[in-house]
């Protein structure tokens, strides 16, 4: 078994942001929403959400679970070992992230499950200056240690690592990667919200610049040739030339993805061909 999981931890309590963040608007999604089909599109595996008990949760891809956390108030290593828990049957890793990562990028999520291999535990970027626990790849197997380690009173994912092995990997080691020192060349993919001037901030940046093209019916007056702009959701990026999702018209990501999911989230790099279903497309 050698399948990648995506957990994303959406039971925080938000004290700093004052609202819950899975519910909070960027670009055309919620940052859950982004999150999970973020982590959707980098892994081969399952994709589960860790809520706290009894939370309201927004619409999620439909490729995505849930897993209720029992205890309230524990922080990120109770998530962590119900997110673990929830795909060890599953996959033999998982990228953890938080809800509130608006920049993170496939070919971040893909890097560091890649430092994993066999005898590794967990792999932790220390990037932007900063361990980033919760963009960070882990064996599913340390379920039951993060269970135990909660037990005996060990709340801070720091506790988890002097248990087990784990590679650090700079912010140097992270951008060998070539095509994530393409797309995310500041590492902004652990880059979080936690408070409403980061929010703010976020919300200011403007989307993701991606490549669209279109194809059969639809590209009348020279809209066959390939154009950027920026859009952070695959229905702004039909917006963008002038089309809207519909039976009538289908989305290609990169070549290979077909949908018509219009909060697909885009990314730096991506290329949205549009296709009419009418003619088979």
């Amino acid at each position: 078994m050698t399948t990648a999981a995506g957990v994303v931890l959406a039971g925080g309590r938000s004290t700093r942001m004052g609202q819950p963040k899975a519910w909070l608007e960027w670009h055309g999604s919620t940052l859950l929403y982004r999150a999970a089909a973020v982590l959707a599109r980098a892994v081969d595996g399952p994709v589960v959400v860790v809520a706290a008990p009894g939370q309201e949760l927004p619409p999620l891809p439909s490729n995505v679970s849930v897993a209720e956390d029992p205890v309230e108030g524990l922080g990120p290593m109770q998530g962590l070992a119900v997110g673990l828990a929830a795909v060890a049957d599953r996959a033999e890793t998982a990228f953890v992230c938080s809800t509130d990562m608006p920049f993170l990028h496939p070919a971040f999520v893909r890097r560091v499950l890649r430092a994993l291999p066999a005898g590794t535990d967990v792999a932790l970027p220390v990037a932007r200056g900063f361990r980033q626990p919760l963009a960070a790849g882990y064996r599913t197997a340390l379920a039951g240690l993060v269970k135990d380690l909660l037990a005996a009173g060990d709340l801070r994912p720091g506790m988890l690592f002097k248990h087990c092995e784990v590679a650090q990997l700079s912010d140097e080691e992270l951008l060998a990667d070539a095509e994530l020192a393409r797309r995310d060349p500041e590492l902004e993919s652990v880059v979080n919200v936690n408070s409403p001037d980061d929010y703010a901030a976020a919300r200011d940046r403007p989307p993701p610049q991606v490549v669209v093209e279109c194809f059969g019916a639809l590209a009348r007056n020279g809209g066959h040739r390939p154009r950027e702009v920026q859009a952070a959701t695959l229905g702004a990026a039909a917006a963008a030339v002038g089309l809207t999702l519909n039976r009538h018209v289908v989305a290609a990501l990169n070549g290979d993805q077909v949908t018509r999911d219009e909060w697909l989230p885009l990314v730096a790099g991506d290329t949205v061909a549009f296709l009419s279903a009418d003619a088979g497309g």
